[in-house]
C-alpha cells in the first residue's frame, strides 16, 4: 500500500481492481490510513441511488436524482475538509462511472492567486455559522482546492469573478471516466484536489451500491 499513497500523491487518485472483497469498508479503509467518523457510527456509509421523489431535500440526489451529478469536492463548505475519500464497490455497473478532473491543473488555469483571492461561503449554515472560505486555501506547503456550485457560493467580487472562470475552464476540460463495476474494486481521491462526479444511474442500474468512507491521512 506504500505504492499507493505514492500514486494518490502523484495522480491525485488511485485504483485498486477488486481488492480483498470480502472484507468490510471499514477494515480496508483503517488498512490505508487514518478513517474519519463524521457523526455516530461507522466511518463507512452507503451509497444508493435515489430518486427526487424518495430524497432528501438540498442533497444532490434530492436535486439530481439518477440523472448525473456534477463535478464536486466533499465537504466543500467545511472549514476544513476531509483530505482523502475512499469509494469501494459493492455492486457496481460499467454504465455509472466515477468521473476525475484534477483540480489543481483547472486552478492553475484559472490562477491561483485569484483563486486564493476568490471569497465563498456555504449556502447554508454549518452548524449555526456561515463561514468565509476560499476556492483555493494554501496550507503550509500544501493547498485545499474547494468547488461545489450547489452548496457554496461566491461571497465577493473576486468570489463572483473566480467562480465564473473556473466553472468556464471546467466546462471545457476532458475527465477521467473509472468504472467501479466489481465487487471490491477500490478508488482512493485526494478530495483537496482532485473533482469528482457520479454519472447517470441508466435504468437497469438502480442497484448500484458504494461505500464511502472519508480519511485523514494515508499510511
Amino acid at each position: 500500500m506504500n505504492n499507493l499513497r505514492d500514486e494518490v500523491l502523484e495522480c491525485g487518485y488511485a485504483l485498486i481492481p477488486a481488492w480483498r472483497p470480502e472484507r468490510s469498508a471499514d477494515d480496508m479503509a483503517a488498512s490505508l490510513g487514518e478513517p474519519l467518523s463524521l457523526g455516530t457510527g461507522n466511518p463507512a456509509h452507503t451509497l444508493a441511488p435515489a430518486a427526487k421523489e424518495v430524497s432528501t431535500p438540498n442533497t444532490y440526489s434530492g436535486l439530481y436524482g439518477h440523472q448525473g451529478f456534477p463535478f464536486h469536492t466533499d465537504m466543500a463548505h467545511w472549514r476544513a475538509p476531509p483530505r482523502y475519500l475512499m469509494l469501494r464497490c459493492l455492486v457496481g455497473f460499467r454504465e455509472v462511472p466515477t468521473m476525475l478532473i484534477d483540480g489543481a491543473e483547472l486552478a492553475r488555469d484559472v490562477g491561483l492567486d485569484l483563486l486564493a483571492r476568490a471569497i465563498v461561503r456555504p449556502r447554508r449554515p454549518v452548524q449555526g455559522q456561515v463561514p468565509l472560505l476560499r476556492i483555493y486555501q494554501p496550507i503550509e506547503e500544501d493547498a485545499v482546492l474547494r468547488w461545489d456550485e450547489i452548496f457554496i457560493q461566491p461571497a465577493s467580487k473576486a468570489g463572483e469573478e473566480g467562480s465564473a472562470k473556473f466553472r468556464e475552464v471546467l466546462r471545457h476540460r476532458k475527465c477521467q471516466s473509472i468504472a467501479l463495476a466489481t465487487r471490491g474494486d477500490t478508488l482512493v481521491i485526494d478530495n483537496w484536489r482532485m473533482l469528482h462526479a457520479r454519472g447517470a444511474v441508466l435504468s437497469g442500474c438502480e442497484g448500484r451500491r458504494l461505500e464511502r468512507v472519508y480519511l485523514g491521512r494515508l499510511h
